[in-house]
């Protein structure tokens, strides 16, 4: 069995290997797209002016890099006094690529938007807050949150997913497809605007890509994570096992 999955090459090979072994199947990961930051000017057209901010929240470090790269193309220093709360520890540390790293002024949580919510108490209600994301994220889940609490915030996208040339995977030969981000959908649709699925299945690890998938007319083989699929390689091992 061909497996295609639309990410990097993990670093832990292991599961993967075990599937080679124990399965027989045949792995590619290649991701569909790439994140990449905003230019300067892609950005003011959100019309949005980065001192009036004293917090930043962050969820990936994609976001990290693209916020001090804009700061540096439009040259604003950002002061000592900035606070940033993050989705996660390993966002948090990331920010040492980039300031001083001081626990007075980082805050993470424990990945989800109601673990940052609970790290703004009374002393930091006063704040205005600049939510960074993706280009075609979707941040209720995190915004409701922030309305409800009645926080001053913007959400501003900083980073975009560009589409890669997929055209040298030869799509019909696989019996899989793993996708994991709407962008995956995206970047099968503009690559490829007349493929139709036929014995390709896919499967689908995330709740964003669900509906992209859904939209687009592909059928969905396997629902992941769940309780039985916690990672990628335990969905294409339950598919695997279901065949």
């Amino acid at each position: 069995m061909k497996i295609l999955i639309s990410q990097q090459v993990p670093s832990n090979l292991t599961p993967y290997e075990n599937l080679q072994n124990e399965y027989g199947a045949e792995l590619l990961f290649h991701p569909f797209f790439l994140i990449e930051p905003l230019s300067a000017k892609e950005f003011r057209a959100e019309h949005i002016n980065l001192p009036d901010y004293t917090a930043i929240v962050f969820s990936s470090r994609h976001a990290i890099d693209a916020y001090f790269k804009l700061c540096e193309e439009m040259r604003f220093k950002v002061p000592e006094t900035m606070k940033y709360f993050c989705s996660t520890e390993a966002v948090a540390m990331y920010l040492q690529k980039h300031i001083v790293y001081r626990k007075r002024k980082i805050f993470y949580g424990t990945g989800t938007p109601a673990s940052i919510i609970a790290l703004i108490t009374a002393k930091h209600k006063g704040e205005k807050f600049l939510i960074t994301t993706t280009e075609g994220s979707n941040t209720n889940p995190i915004t409701a949150l922030f309305s409800a609490a009645k926080l001053d915030y913007t959400v501003g996208v900083l980073v975009k997913p560009v589409s890669q040339d997929l055209h040298e995977v030869d799509l019909p030969s696989y019996d899989v497809a793993v996708l994991c981000n709407p962008a995956d959908v995206a970047s099968l649709r503009e690559n490829f605007p007349d493929f139709k699925p036929d014995s390709l299945k896919f499967i689908s690890f995330g709740k964003a890509v669900v509906r992209s998938l859904e939209e687009a007319g592909y059928q969905i083989a396997l629902k992941a994570p769940t309780p039985e699929a916690t990672s990628i390689s335990k969905a294409v091992e339950l598919y695997i096992q279901s065949c």
